[in-house]
């Protein structure tokens, strides 16, 4: 079912517009909305004003040191040979021609590639500096990359590593001979920087830039990197409604996090919008970039302005967020009202929020100047997306992260053991034939922010455009010992949406225990790379599981190869043997040398323990031993013990047993009893 339209005025926090499209039950399917823009001058709005949304939460990066050449060219040396030559660049991957401008059609006026020298007089990089108000969207649909360069040039230690060697790459009048024609722009690609080279011909009608460009007619930094961004895209036509945060990962190597307003309910929960406003603020003062959308529903809705100035399928640059101290003088200081206020920039210059806290609104009576001229107010546009800088950086005093980063691949194959595009759960035959990723949680309990990205596809005439899979990932809770890959669905502990983006994202908080990560496309037999990110507070030993079996050794013959696949899960206890206290009991499963300890659960004489093990038996005949013990500062305190033969013929799962002391001879019973889930088969993949 299509999911309601939003409200007019209604924001949308996302990483761009999404749209529900009907899918069969298990799992349902989004598409990604493609076209979005862009807004202009810098304004605040307040974050419950009408038709003004709170922030959407961003995401994180991590800076890698290493830089890969793109396409293998090295910036250094082709302006040393151009130097030497006495010539100016000309870059055979990324000519000069329609090649580079359209990958189908040729439309519009005829375009004339021009250096910018012979646009303008005296070209600079950057004029007076660079600023989050320099940019202008051109005739191409990329506001989404507008904003994205918007939110950029507001972070300096970012834009730097996207521009390196800025005063380097700097016109300088006095050293004409200097100039090469050619720069270069880093990027974030699929789990690396890759150094991008270009020539500086830029597309011209009237001798005036056709796309991206500054207020000022000779500063060239957003128009050149616009086109180091195309060469990777394949041409400029594919920026054509792309999506802001894809633009902000590449800008920072970020994980982005939509947040979608309208299925949050943010509008009617003000618990819910302040909490979202101090997520926002904690991402924009970390250094993270955020940008907002309203979603368009329809084709017609595109770019359809709203009653408060907004527009929808527009992507706005969120370029300040902070607390606003209300009223003058003495009283401002020691008045305690303060307002959660949004500043957010519409690349086009025009279509301005113009509800409360717009450019000449009565409200800003109520700010002292001293605080307006702090907050450098002109006021703008309104709407959400974050991308957060995850910082995994030991010596900070911010929280930092531990990252594992895996590449993987979806790849179809006639042999269901060496399939691994197998599709979402809907398809239950092939579902577990997918890659599957092993991670734990060491702490009590711990936030998990988990993302899928696949490999960015190039748009070009010989290849066309470049889509997307529908992709996502489901999670389950799995046995404390599992090494091999799971063959039957567990506890599903979380799963991402699937929609047809190039990443996922998912802020998921578990308990400790293990995890099994299972990204997918949405149909099976798609084929695909695709990078996994997971970060946690304490290292995860994130790694992929390849193997469906203990493997045959040359010491099986020797050993013995298991006869029987057992899962133990033990629900919980109850009857324990009383204390003042109660007991601060845990489980121990045992089985052939191999054991899981369960957590302590303190002070309960009913504990739910929920743990599981998964056991690959040589000796069926030997029982599993499942133990009940005391945690006690000196010694723990043995609370019982029962045996469990765990036969495959047995038709009873659930079992409640009575604990027993730990005499072979006679047993006898001891307080309590101790509910298990058992499975066993002797087929080694039915767990």
């Amino acid at each position: 079912m299509p999911a309601p339209a939003p409200a007019p005025g209604q924001p949308l926090l996302d990483l761009g517009p999404e749209l529900e499209a009907a899918a069969p039950s298990g799992c349902s399917l989004r598409s990604c909305a493609r076209a979005v823009s862009v807004s202009r001058q810098p304004g605040w709005t307040h974050g419950g004003a009408a038709g003004v949304p709170p922030p959407s939460p961003g995401a994180g990066a991590t800076m890698f040191s290493c830089v890969k050449p793109y396409e293998d060219q090295s910036y250094s040396a082709l302006r040393r040979d151009c130097l030497r030559r006495k010539v100016l660049f000309e870059d055979p991957l990324f000519p000069a021609t329609d090649d580079s401008l359209y990958y189908k059609g040729t439309p519009g006026p005829t375009v004339r590639w021009k250096r910018p020298k012979d646009i303008c007089e005296d070209p600079r990089l950057f004029v007076d500096g660079i600023s989050s108000h320099d940019l202008h969207q051109g005739q191409v649909g990329n506001c989404w990359f507008v904003a994205a360069c918007s939110s950029l040039a507001s972070r300096e230690s970012l834009w730097q590593k996207v521009i390196p060697d800025w005063k380097e790459q700097e016109w300088d009048p006095e050293k004409p001979d200097a100039y090469a024609g050619i720069f270069h722009f880093r990027f974030w690609r699929f789990g690396e920087w890759v150094d991008v080279v270009i020539d500086d011909r830029l597309p011209t009608v009237n001798n005036q830039l056709i796309y991206c460009h500054s207020n000022a007619r000779n500063e060239f930094w957003c128009a050149l990197v616009e086109k180091a961004y195309a060469k990777l895209a394949g041409c400029y036509q594919a920026l054509d409604g792309g999506n802001t945060a894809d633009a902000l990962v590449d800008f920072t190597g970020g994980v982005s996090e939509p947040i979608d307003l309208t299925e949050g309910d943010f509008a009617n929960d003000e618990t819910k919008r302040n909490q979202l406003f101090e997520r926002m603020l904690k991402v924009h003062s970390r250094g993270g970039l955020i940008s907002a959308s309203i979603k368009a529903m329809t084709a017609a809705d595109m770019e359809a302005r709203l009653a408060c100035g907004l527009v929808k399928g527009h992507a706005y640059a969120v370029t300040d967020v902070r607390k606003v101290r209300l009223g003058h003088g003495l009283l401002a200081f020691f008045k305690s009202e303060k307002l959660d206020m949004i500043r957010l920039r519409n690349p086009w210059g025009e279509r301005e929020w113009n509800g409360p806290w717009s450019d000449t609104s009565e409200e800003w009576q109520k700010v002292s100047k001293s605080e307006r001229e702090k907050m450098g107010v002109t006021v703008q546009d309104d709407d959400i997306i974050k991308c957060r800088l995850i910082n995994t950086s030991y010596l900070s005093i911010h929280k930092t992260w531990e990252e594992a980063r895996l590449h993987g691949a979806w790849m179809p194959h006639e042999d269901p053991r060496q399939n691994r595009s197998g599709g979402c759960i809907n398809h239950k035959d092939t579902f577990f034939q997918n890659p599957q990723y092993i991670f734990d949680v060491k702490k009590p309990e711990d936030e998990v922010l988990i993302c899928i990205q696949q490999r960015p596809k190039r748009s070009t005439r010989r290849e066309g455009k470049g889509e997307n899979l529908a992709i996502g990932f489901d999670i389950y809770k799995v046995e404390e010992n599992r090494q091999y890959r799971m063959h039957s669905l567990q506890h599903k502990a979380a799963s991402s949406i699937y929609i047809n983006s190039r990443s996922v994202f998912l802020r998921t908080e578990q308990p400790e225990g293990r995890y099994v990560i299972i990204p997918t496309t949405f149909e099976p037999g798609h084929t695909g790379e695709f990078l996994l990110r997971v970060f946690t507070d304490v290292p995860s030993n994130c790694r992929e599981l390849r193997l469906d079996e203990p493997p045959h050794t040359c010491w099986s013959s020797l050993c013995g190869y298991p006869q029987l696949v057992t899962q133990v899960h033990v629900l919980g206890a109850a009857g324990l043997k009383d204390s003042p206290t109660g007991a601060n009991s845990y489980v121990i499963i045992k089985c052939e040398g191999d054991k899981v300890r369960s957590a302590v659960q303190k002070g309960a004489s009913s504990p739910e323990y929920n743990v599981k093990g998964i056991f690959y038996r040589k000796k069926p005949s030997q029982p599993i031993t499942v133990q009940v013990w005391n945690h006690r500062v000196l010694k723990d305190e043995f609370l019982g013990q029962v045996h469990l033969k765990a036969d495959p013929d047995d038709l009873q799962p659930l079992h409640t047993l009575h604990l027993r002391d730990r005499d072979s001879r006679q047993p006898s019973d001891l307080p309590g009893t101790v509910a298990v889930h058992i499975l066993s088969s002797t087929s080694l993949m039915a767990v």
